[in-house]
């Protein structure tokens, strides 16, 4: 996580995002009022994707077990032709 002073952010906001995009930063951006994070679109949607799925009841359990599953169990039909 990069750290920087509202000032400092304001001089380098481009580069700032673009390192964001590029490269998954997140920039915590210190103010007198408080912190701001600065981080991607593609990041904020895979969190509020993660904060979703982690709030449907059976959804946490169901990917432990699938993690502890060898790939060998696996189908290679889908389901759902």
């Amino acid at each position: 996580m990069v750290n920087i002073n509202i000032s400092n952010a304001r001089d380098e906001l481009y580069k700032l995002a673009s390192s964001c995009i590029r490269y998954n930063d997140v920039v915590n951006i210190s103010t007198k009022e408080g912190n701001v994070i600065l981080l991607s679109q593609d990041d904020y949607n895979s969190l509020i994707e993660s904060l979703y799925l982690a709030g449907i009841k059976g959804v946490y359990e169901d990917i432990e077990e699938a993690v502890k599953t060898p790939t060998s169990e696996f189908s290679k039909e889908s389901p759902w032709k």
